[in-house]
């Protein structure tokens, strides 16, 4: 059983930008509408990892300022295994299960 507030923590949120419910879910659908697993997938499988940084370095800015917590945390993680030049598969793997699960609470608070 998921618990929504692990992934989308919209009280969070609404206390970051203002209380504005519509702007939220504005901000929300324009997250959801980018493909952000797809070019950090090629990045990380063609061995670009500068660009696979930089790319989940962005993903995790805009996850932390829309309360996308687990999202967050685990683009934390994967940035670090990245730079670190340690194995990232796992947190690559994480991080596409976190979006999934992210992507289907965005869609139960529109």
């Amino acid at each position: 059983m998921v618990n929504p507030e692990e992934y989308v923590n919209v009280k969070d949120a609404l206390r970051r930008i203002g209380g504005s419910m519509d702007l939220y879910k504005r901000l929300l659908n324009q997250f959801i509408g980018g493909d952000h697993i797809g070019p950090l997938e090629e990045a990380l499988s063609s061995g670009d990892t500068e660009k696979a940084s930089h790319l989940v370095h962005t993903l995790k800015g805009v996850c932390a300022n829309l309360s996308l917590v687990k999202l967050a945390d685990v683009a934390v993680e994967l940035e670090h295994n990245i730079k670190d030049g340690t194995d990232y598969a796992d947190n690559f793997e994480e991080l596409k299960a976190a979006y999934e699960i992210t992507s289907e609470q965005i869609a139960l608070i529109q």
